[in-house]
């Protein structure tokens, strides 16, 4: 009887730390990092060469405004690199940019620049 006693009350004892709630027991709080996601950008450019002419058809589904621009490198030393003014392509617009070469070309690039907030 003795025994059934001393393991009651441990039995009780230890039914008692148990329940204590999980929000009264100190515990170290974490947060997750804050993460700046960026906002989406960028026209999509289809780029034709054609010879020595170029032709890029810039679309930009996002509502901030991109600046793009056409860069063409020719293939011969003597024959001039050229840059495109810049255009500006608007929340749902298409622009066109066009550039050439005297002879062949090398390579074409179009450069992007954020203009919105």
């Amino acid at each position: 009887m003795r025994l059934f006693r001393s393991l009651a009350s441990v039995t009780v004892a230890v039914a008692l730390v148990l329940s204590v709630s999980y929000e009264a027991m100190p515990h170290a709080r974490v947060t997750a990092p804050a993460t700046d996601v960026p906002k989406p950008f960028g026209a999509e450019c289809r780029v034709r060469v054609h010879g020595s002419e170029v032709t890029a058809h810039c679309h930009n589904p996002y509502v901030d405004t991109d600046r793009v621009r056409l860069h063409i490198e020719c293939e011969r030393w003597w024959d001039l690199d050229t840059d495109s003014a810049p255009a500006d392509a608007g929340p749902a617009e298409t622009v066109r940019l066009t550039g050439r070469c005297w002879k062949e070309v090398r390579s074409v690039w179009v450069s992007h620049q954020n203009l919105g907030s």
